[in-house]
């Protein structure tokens, strides 16, 4: 990673980067903490929809995790905004849990069956066909389609589970209609992060385990990226892409002392204390 350029903000991954099936992965805490110390403006993001923010600071307690519940941003609340910023006030039939729906009532939306601007498809534990149905029959009528992922499955302790962009593909069959992802990685919603935490792409670094979103979406957006390899991403695959993250890491434990490297306050120290030994050498 360039270490020309400070770092003023932080913006990770959860699931692969921090916590892995509910469990804390070495290193997260103390990367948090570092965060917490140097003052960094931060946000956890995640492209899983079905909870709140709440729901979910709760889920990282459990693991040893302790985060303020302002610094997690969802797909589902990228989504929101969008179409708070798209149709102000409009209506939905959402296809998803807690986390989708109330991030759209925050913002001003109506739930409806009847003629809804958009069908809204999100992560759930369990897909019901009834729903399924209503909203091919709904876009089908001329509502937009919209989803906050297009992640096809997603983790469990059985195995792979189908996620949204499989629903997703099930619908577009159904209608011919392709869906709108909000989530990663549509720079989108790094964008809405950034602006979230009044923070700048030249000085803002992306965590992540997956290089088709994280790393990508990163990029996209003008950040810098640090892919970690205990998640999705395995050490053979980084070759395959035809990007590169700006730094590779074992783990999220081995950021943790980048945080205090490339914290402004130091670098500039540091930048200081060379002009003074040059001016001594002179």
């Amino acid at each position: 990673m360039s270490n020309h350029h400070a770092v003023e903000c932080w913006l990770t991954d959860m699931d692969g980067v921090l916590v892995h099936e509910e469990r804390a992965i070495p290193g997260a805490a103390e990367f948090l903490q570092a965060l917490q110390e140097t003052g960094r403006r931060f946000l956890v993001l995640t492209n899983n929809s079905i909870y709140t923010p709440r729901d979910l600071r709760a889920r990282l307690q459990g693991s040893g995790i302790d985060i303020p519940e302002e610094a997690i941003w969802t797909s589902a609340l990228a989504t929101a905004q969008f179409l708070h910023d798209q149709r102000e006030g409009g209506s939905a039939y959402v296809v998803g849990e807690a986390g989708l729906t109330t991030a759209l009532y925050n913002v001003g939306y109506t739930m409806s069956e009847r003629n809804p601007d958009y069908v809204v498809l999100g992560e759930t534990r369990t897909y019901s066909f009834t729903a399924i149905t209503r909203a091919i029959r709904l876009i089908e009528g001329g509502a937009r389609f919209i989803a906050t992922n297009p992640d096809v499955t997603g983790p469990s302790t059985e195995g792979p589970l189908p996620a949204t962009g499989s629903i997703a593909a099930l619908i577009t069959a159904a209608t011919g209609v392709k869906p709108y992802y909000v989530g990663k990685p549509n720079p989108l919603m790094m964008r809405s992060a950034l602006n979230r935490i009044d923070a700048h792409s030249e000085s803002t670094v992306m965590i992540g385990d997956r290089l088709d979103t994280d790393v990508r979406s990163g990029l996209e957006a003008g950040l810098r990226s640090i892919l970690v390899l205990t998640g999705s991403t395995k050490p053979d695959q980084v070759d395959r892409y035809p990007f590169v993250p700006t730094r590779i890491c074992d783990s999220i434990a081995d950021v943790v002392p980048l945080v205090h490297e490339l914290c402004p306050e130091r670098m500039a120290a540091a930048q200081s204390e060379g002009g003074e030994h040059r001016e001594a050498d002179a």
